[in-house]
């Protein structure tokens, strides 16, 4: 990224293009986004917050991106991290982790949030109030314990403007342990890790969490129950992942509990928006982007799409998706895909083989998969993109042989289209390593051997280079390993991220070096009564449920979808 004022096309949806807020007489925060420029402008989440703050009275809000080894400055201003007291820091992913500590060191400050305020009585620039959230801050955030001083725990709309109003009071005022534990006391959803304790067994286990007693003993997630307006786009920019695509959410969460998916735990329960909001939330995309993204269509009811594709079409707006669920492609929807005129879609049967499928819930068949590629094929896609996922839990080569027959059949399919219609089909088939995740019924199992992995790999290279039409691509199994590491990992694994800041080591080594065991913390398989690190935040979730359905995996068994009206198995609706 170049340093330089918003790309053309940027916009702030409560400004409309108009000069940004002066610093005078405002409270800076730096919102950070600790990977590339393109990526982050993208995230809707990530975009949410930046309205948000903006939107606050006595405050500024400026964007910073990740740059190896580039000394960070804003977006908007280009002045450097250093001017911020606060930092909010945006997690999406695992690999952001340690792109985080290295943005921080390399805008001189202290990643360690211990060392960062002993010397300080009030959080200032310099020595900031660094605060954490995003996904993969609350699906994990003990890799990043050691450096956040404080974490959102859940989505931001239900607690950020009451807590950035409550710092707007005190950040300056009261000393930092004095600040945080009120903090505490006054708002559900913070996490402040300094107040929590980790006891270890003789064996390097994890035994027991200690909570400081102003503390709760968990950390209970905030989470937004409804949405009179869908989140949706407040920047656009040509620069961005998604150059000039408006994005609008259907809902959040999923009700199909698929069981590697850390997402659809996390975001119980499913909640899926009025077609009055998602209407509002279009109708707030500037007149000349034609280009609209629907996020979450797995979960849309068959009234509500129709609705909205009546009004795409009116507006004479091309959808535009990531993937979609074989079994919920709809006549409305392929209506829109066929206005759109897409050439692209993507299917996830994620499970390679029947079997596979039911291991990990996904509840679509084979049938489905094929209906869906005709379906689509007949709407004008002409490149189909299949997801899939190697080193699940029971997972054989019959079930890597079964992939293959699958992806054949589809690519008859679609050139069985193709015949009639003029318009031959290809296929990219998407290969995986699969992650087991916290809070999921996989976060017992463990990460696949690399040797297992890439040995799947080279049985899928030789199966699919006689397909005529079709290409293959994967993802490099040693980093999923990194990734397993990470998303199982607690603070020593935090500690060593920060000892490769310091030191000149690839992550296995430095790991090594601090006496951390990588494969003891991917590969491992974890016990029905085991305490794991993540279990510091409060999902809802029973463990109970959890162990239950990864033990139904290993059956083969299903699980129905949520129904949040009457369904209690997995604990989250009790209340």
């Amino acid at each position: 990224m170049r340093q330089r004022q918003p790309a053309t096309g940027d916009f702030l949806a409560s400004e409309k293009g108009t000069q940004r807020k002066k610093w005078k007489g405002l409270l800076p925060v730096a919102l950070i986004f600790p990977n590339r420029y393109g990526l982050g402008n993208s995230n809707l989440g990530f975009q949410l917050v930046y309205a948000l703050v903006n939107s606050l009275p006595g405050f500024v809000c400026e964007r910073f991106f990740y740059q190896e080894n580039q000394p960070p400055v804003s977006l908007e201003s280009g002045r450097p991290l250093r001017d911020f007291p606060i930092l909010l820091c945006s997690l999406s992913f695992e690999q952001d982790f340690f792109n985080l500590l290295a943005l921080l060191h390399t805008g001189g400050i202290e990643p360690l949030a211990e060392k960062r305020t002993a010397n300080t009585s009030r959080f200032r620039p310099g020595q900031p109030l660094v605060i954490g959230g995003g996904v993969a801050s609350f699906i994990n955030p003990e890799p990043l314990a050691p450096f956040v001083d404080l974490f959102v725990v859940g989505e931001a709309e239900p607690i950020l403007p009451q807590l950035m109003a409550h710092l707007a009071d005190r950040l300056t005022a009261q000393e930092p342990e004095a600040l945080l534990r009120e903090i505490v006391r006054e708002f559900s959803g913070c996490y402040v890790p300094r107040l929590y304790t980790m006891q270890y067994g003789d064996d390097g286990i994890l035994s027991r969490i200690e909570a400081d007693p102003e503390a709760p003993a968990r950390v209970r997630r905030v989470v937004l129950e409804k949405s009179s307006v869908a989140g949706h786009s407040t920047l656009l920019s040509p620069e961005a992942e998604f150059s000039n695509l408006f994005l609008t959410e259907l809902g959040r969460g999923c009700s199909r509990g698929c069981r590697f998916c850390a997402a659809g735990f996390v975001y119980r329960p499913p909640r899926l928006w009025q077609a009055e909001s998602i209407l509002a939330g279009l109708a707030e995309r500037p007149a000349e982007i034609k280009r609209v993204g629907l996020l979450g269509m797995e979960m849309a009811r068959g009234e509500d799409l129709a609705r909205i594709a009546e009004y795409l079409l009116r507006e004479g707006c091309a959808l535009s998706f990531s993937s979609l669920r074989a079994d919920a492609i709809s006549n409305e929807l392929c209506g829109l895909l066929a206005q759109s005129k897409l050439k692209s879609a993507a299917i996830a049967p994620d499970g390679g083989s029947e079997r596979l499928r039911r291991v990990i819930n996904k509840g679509i068949s084979e049938q489905d998969v094929l209906c869906a590629a005709e379906a689509l094929a007949r709407a004008g896609i002409n490149h189909l993109k299949l997801y899939f996922m190697i080193g699940l839990p029971t997972e054989t080569e019959d079930d890597l042989a079964e992939l293959l027959l699958l992806t054949e059949k589809v690519r008859q399919t679609l050139l069985g289209v193709g015949r009639e219609t003029g318009r031959m089909g290809n296929i990219t088939l998407s290969v995986n390593s699969f992650v087991p995740k916290a809070w999921t019924p996989f976060q017992f199992h463990g990460f696949a051997p690399l040797t297992a992995l890439k040995n799947s790999i080279k049985f899928l290279r030789k199966g699919v280079a006689g397909m005529a039409n079709t290409r293959l691509i994967v993802d490099q199994p040693g980093n999923a390993f990194y990734q397993a590491v990470l998303a199982r990992g607690d603070r020593l694994v935090g500690l060593a991220l920060y000892a490769m800041l310091q030191g000149r080591q690839n992550w296995r080594q430095t790991m090594q070096g601090c006496g951390i065991e990588p494969e003891a913390y991917a590969m491992r398989r974890r016990g029905q009564e085991e305490v794991f690190p993540w279990e510091i935040i409060d999902h809802g979730i029973d463990r109970r449920y959890l162990w239950t359905e990864h033990r139904k995996g290993l059956e083969e068994k299903s699980t129905i979808a949520c129904d949040t009206a009457q369904c209690r198995r997995c604990g989250v609706c009790h209340d």
